[in-house]
């Protein structure tokens, strides 16, 4: 098996291009001397600034969306709901604020927790399973020697990409919460429920 860490240019193009061509990409996780691995299986994207979902929206810059603004492929992470850390990838150019969420993977790593579906199928079970935390903010993951992703077997084919709104974004209106930037492989059962 051949496997290629991605780099900047595969992050720089279109961000919604960016969240499907994840799909079938492998999240390598550095741990107390280990790899942790996942196959991505479900992202969701975010463009702003006009992306009322977006946290940079109308071009909002503040000590906790600076990630965002970051050149393709840094991690722009954060803690909602005071405990469950969401895990974000940067896009497009420096100074375009748009970003992936990693929604869910597909566990590659032979742990014994992995007896469940259910350990990684969530943005805040996949940041536990990678034992990702605010250390990560900011982090470059072109260059990172703890955390970056993989290209391993072909990209997945358009006609195993299933597309929907996106999820928990009431907020931002009905328009930007019906927008179908959410992204899975059909059939998966490691998608998030």
């Amino acid at each position: 098996m051949t496997t290629k860490r991605l780099d900047r240019r595969f992050y720089e193009r279109p961000t919604l291009k960016v969240a499907k061509n994840l799909l079938g990409k492998y999240l390598v996780r550095v741990w107390r001397g280990r790899k942790i691995i996942g196959k991505i299986v479900e992202t969701e994207a975010y463009i702003g600034p006009h992306d009322k979902a977006s946290h940079a929206v109308g071009g909002k810059i503040t000590k906790r969306n600076l990630a965002e603004y970051m050149p393709g492929g840094h991690i722009y992470i954060y803690l909602v709901y005071g405990m469950y850390w969401q895990f974000n990838i940067s896009t497009r150019a420096k100074g375009k604020p748009e970003c992936v969420l990693i929604r869910a993977v597909e566990p590659a790593t032979k742990i014994k927790q992995l007896k469940t579906k259910n350990i990684a199928n969530g943005p805040g079970k996949l940041c536990n399973y990678f034992k990702l935390d605010k250390s990560f903010y900011g982090e470059d993951m072109t260059k990172s020697k703890r955390i970056w992703l993989e290209s391993r077997e072909a990209s997945i084919s358009e006609k195993l990409i299933k597309s929907g709104p996106r999820i928990g974004i009431d907020y931002a209106g009905l328009y930007w919460a019906k927008k179908p930037w959410r992204f899975w492989i059909k059939n998966n059962p490691f998608v998030s429920k």
